[in-house]
């Protein structure tokens, strides 16, 4: 190229898709995303190009860890701030362009020395956020190694209007118009872009001896391309005609060459990312950066590959196609997937540009089991260890999805949803290879049910309970239960799991009950909203009525009547106050009237009850009583009173000293209470380990209660 062809030429190296940070804990792949990064700048110097473009996710992450920003600052300083001078100038408003704190170009800066302009959009994985709407590449652009521009602030009503204007640049008698849209969400840019005067592309203003059609117009843009929902992705037809080339960011299939939009008048390159973050099959296509020449209306595209990236190859297998395959011998498709892997390797090896640097490969081979057993793909993948730098997935495995013909879909039947099924969480864990110890595909299939169908939302936790019972049941058996090892405790277990499934009944289809752990859904759903409601506050102090002693409060509950009525007379209490103790014994009242169905369960205790009078001054009896329902002393004479009375399950109202009866059933209450206390105490160690659990969780989390009176007299 002649000098006076160089001085009218710009040129430009572009890239996109960088994704610096990309799999920064990995030991093997850590480095991936800065060698490619660092040999586009390496391109960018030796080519000698007037700037590099990149086309948005510059980085992997929106807040990228310390470790990359360092990194991405040490490679743009070391290639960007040189003495080599720029050749061309930007000639647009600035301030518009860059909307940062100090509204210009880097490299006019007379602070900085920089040889090498780096102008960058956002893209999805780098956008702005937070209230000051602030991206990583602002922190680059502070530092002035980067130009950021394409950041758009959504105005007006609606979907928003945003109006790109362009960064105008000039070098000889060549003239670009530069244009950026950093990443928006792309329902709502379809939306804009369909809307009327919603997206506004500002001109170039006509000078003297420059018409608008003399610049070079090229858009940089970071959307989705891919129609796979119309919707969800940007079409090429609602870009202007006047453009003339188009950067497009985002997909990572590399589609360097550029390629022409018919009807429209301009040219697409899809540059692709420059390291691969999904194994895919797209992405084992080669990568390329592009070098854009510009000269007037006229533009030269040159692909440049990278040879730092590391190799990546991907195949696809249907088992079924495959004729040395037995669909009942496992070996057979270990034997092949090996040889498939083998060859990739080698393949990858021929392929390597630089032998002294020979990176460790991405193999990924995409599995059709349909027919045939799957197999653990961690486990497949440990023998190559150190051989290719993904063992852990090397194999992934799909079934084919049955098509139906189009023809024979009408449209209620295109419209109606999907019906849901058992088999979801079967192929879920097929598909995963993944290896149940504990619990059995069929019990999660039927706790899912019941979660979705019926709305019990304590389905998978029956189900867990259960198999923790069961499986706890089975070790129990065992006589050597106490010597297990760890390691022999998990391969017991997932024993016992085969032996659950032998010994189990069979269970029809539609059962839905695991009713080993004690505790239905509905009777957890009644103590948990009891629990809830069930409270009464005696000012600061609040005691909540716990499911652990249902029976004694369904004693006090069973007159809820009695005490309704003589809650309303005044009282003389001994506690913090007479008004608020006829709103604590109308709070109380109501919540005890939740616990009316254990009177039955308190009547049947009683018969068999062992008065013991040690436990009325007992410190956790006293302690666990609310202080309204305390107040009266307590004697063993006077409850014989009670007895002859017949006040077996009066509710205690009258708290004052002089009452005559009050306080002979102060003493009937406690002694009853705290024989049922026993009662259920021992009625506990025979229940289910799962409900003991709750009921001291709900015991713990009950508050203390002070009192202000002295001790109980015996």
């Amino acid at each position: 190229m002649s000098r006076e062809d160089f001085s009218d030429t710009l040129r430009i190296l572009v890239a996109t898709d960088c994704h610096l940070g990309y799999m920064e804990k990995d030991e093997i792949r850590r480095y991936d995303s800065f060698k490619a990064f660092e040999e586009i700048c390496s391109i960018a110097e030796d080519k000698q190009v007037d700037f590099l473009l990149l086309g948005g996710d510059l980085f992997h992450e929106n807040k990228p860890s310390r470790t990359t920003l360092v990194k991405a600052i040490e490679i743009l300083r070391r290639h960007c701030l040189n003495d080599k001078p720029v050749q061309f100038q930007v000639v647009s408003d600035q301030t518009v362009n860059f909307q940062n704190a100090f509204g210009h170009v880097n490299y006019e800066d007379p602070h900085f020395n920089i040889g090498l302009p780096v102008f960058s959009i956002h893209g999805n994985h780098d956008d702005p956020a937070g209230v000051d709407n602030l991206s990583a590449i602002d922190i680059l652009s502070a530092c002035n190694l980067v130009n950021y521009f394409g950041k758009m602030n959504l105005g007006g009503s609606g979907v928003g209007q945003i109006s790109l204007y362009p960064i105008l640049m000039r070098k000889g008698s060549t003239t670009v118009a530069l244009y950026g849209l950093g990443n928006i969400r792309d329902e709502r840019l379809n939306r804009m872009f369909q809307t009327p005067h919603a997206v506004q592309w500002m001109r170039p203003e006509v000078e003297e001896g420059c018409d608008v059609s003399d610049w070079f117009n090229i858009l940089v843009l970071h959307q989705n391309r891919v129609k796979s929902n119309p919707k969800n992705a940007i079409s090429e037809h609602f870009l202007p005609r006047f453009l003339d080339f188009i950067v497009w960011g985002h997909e990572h299939e590399c589609l360097i060459d550029p390629q022409e939009v018919s009807g429209m008048g301009f040219h697409i390159t899809q540059p692709g990312s420059s390291v691969a973050t999904s194994l895919i099959d797209g992405e084992s296509k080669p990568k390329h950066v592009l070098l854009l020449e510009i000269k007037g209306n006229q533009y030269r595209p040159t692909k440049i590959p990278l040879t730092s990236v590391r190799p990546f190859e991907y195949t696809e297998i249907v088992l079924k196609d495959e004729d040395d395959i037995d669909p009942n011998d496992q070996n057979s498709i270990l034997e092949h997937l090996d040889k498939v892997v083998r060859d990739l390797i080698e393949k990858a090896s021929k392929k390597a540009v630089n032998r002294s640097d020979i990176k460790l490969p991405l193999v990924r081979i995409k599995v059709d089991y349909s027919g045939f057993m799957t197999i653990n793909p961690q486990r497949f993948g440990q023998k190559y260890v150190g051989k290719v730098a993904n063992p852990q997935d090397i194999l992934i495995f799909s079934k084919a999805s049955k098509k139906r013909s189009e023809g024979n879909i009408d449209d209620s039947e295109r419209l109606r949803p999907e019906e849901l099924n058992q088999q979801n969480i079967e192929a879920l864990v097929a598909e995963s290879n993944l290896k149940m110890e504990i619990l059995p595909v069929n019990d999660l299939d039927v706790a899912l049910q019941n979660f979705v169908n019926k709305d019990d939302k304590l389905a998978f936790y029956s189900c867990v309970q259960y198999n923790l019972q069961e499986t706890r049941g089975k070790l129990a058996k065992d006589s050597d239960a106490q010597k297990f090892e760890e390691d022999d405790l998990i391969l017991k277990v997932g024993e016992c799991l085969e032996e659950r499934l032998k010994d189990r009944p069979t269970r029809p289809s539609g059962s839905s009950q695991f009713l080993s752990t004690g505790l239905t859904s509905e009777n957890l759903t009644k103590r948990s909203s009891g629990i809830a409601n069930a409270s009464f506050s005696d000012d600061e102090d609040t005691t909540q009525i716990s499911g652990s002693v249902p029976a004694t409060r369904g004693r006090r509950g069973s007159s809820t009547g009695t005490s309704r009525g003589r809650a309303k007379a005044p009282t003389r209490g001994r506690g913090r106050g007479k008004a608020s103790s006829a709103m604590k014994q109308t709070t109380l009242d109501g919540s005890l009237g939740l616990r009316q169905s254990q009177r039955s369960a308190s009547a049947s205790f009683k018969s068999t009850s062992t008065i013991v009078e040690d436990d009325v001054d007992s410190p956790s009896s006293e302690e666990a009583e609310p202080e309204d329902l305390n107040k009266v002393d307590s004697s063993s004479e006077e409850d014989e009173n009670a007895r002859g009375k017949g006040r077996k399950r009066q509710a205690t109202t009258k708290r004052g000293r002089g009452r005559g009866t009050g306080t002979s059933k102060r003493g009937r209450k406690n002694e009853s209470s705290s024989s049922l206390h026993r009662l259920l105490s021992s009625k506990e160690e025979d229940e289910d380990e799962d409900d003991e659990d709750i009921e001291k969780k709900l015991n713990r989390s009950q508050p203390r209660v002070t009192r202000n009176y002295g001790a109980l007299r015996r």
